[in-house]
């Protein structure tokens, strides 16, 4: 017996404003499941017969390319959709996403995505806007490697996470879950090389600090500056 509580996911953004008798509807279409740290949840061009809602922890989501090379393309951050092919037209998932840490996911049979879009607009409604939201992201991703110096992407890349997850602490803005310096260079496009330097010379300015799979912004503002290309 499904034992899932509307409550949930009621507050959560692509289901605002439904009905109740719609939100029992999902959420008894739905089943819960735990996925350890390190383990995959979808992967890439694999048949999407799933879409999924992360209800707790994070989620890394990365495309390998042609030539083999992976690219971070985001974090997902507990409330968010994910896996959600048929949004995109595909029968494919396009990336693959891995738990950062232990995470728990509800889970939706694929085919009833488009039931779903059907009966309950608002729900469409937020979901593709949610979309256009990470499409225009990839985008600005994009543009970045393509024309700004690694030093300006790298800002970025880090002022973003600490908007996702940042938590305020005595040390400074903590982005709130373990994150590699490998990992920020498969964000960014560049070296590991690159990025430990660039850190280690921040950390010299106190700009950020941190230790292993940790990073804090201690100055936010100057961040910015350099992000923007103003220093």
């Amino acid at each position: 017996m499904n034992r899932l509580d509307p409550c949930l996911i009621a507050d959560l953004p692509p289901f605002e404003a439904l009905e109740p008798d719609a939100l029992v509807h999902i959420i008894q279409s739905a089943r819960s499941s735990r996925v350890a740290e390190g383990a995959a949840i979808f992967e890439q061009d694999q048949e999407a017969q799933s879409f999924f809602l992360l209800l707790d922890g994070r989620v890394r989501v990365l495309k390998t390319t042609p030539d083999g090379q992976q690219v971070i393309m985001r974090y997902i951050m507990p409330g968010e959709l994910m896996g959600i092919a048929q949004a995109l037209g595909r029968d494919t998932y396009p990336a693959t996403a891995l738990a950062v840490l232990d995470c728990v996911v509800l889970i939706w049979n694929g085919q009833l995505w488009n039931e779903f879009v059907q009966k309950w607009p608002g729900f469409g409604l937020n979901t593709y806007k949610m979309v256009g939201v990470r499409l225009n992201d990839v985008q600005t991703q994009v543009i970045e490697m393509a024309t700004q110096q690694v030093e300006r992407r790298v800002a970025h890349a880090l002022l973003r996470l600490a908007h996702q997850s940042g938590r305020k602490t005595d040390n400074g803005i903590l982005i709130d879950f373990p994150i590699s310096r490998q990992d920020i260079a498969e964000m960014t496009g560049t070296t590991l090389h690159t990025v430990s330097r660039l850190l280690t010379a921040w950390e010299t300015k106190k700009l950020v600090s941190g230790g292993r799979m940790q990073v804090y912004i201690t100055d936010p503002h100057a961040l910015l500056l350099l992000a923007e290309g103003r220093t």
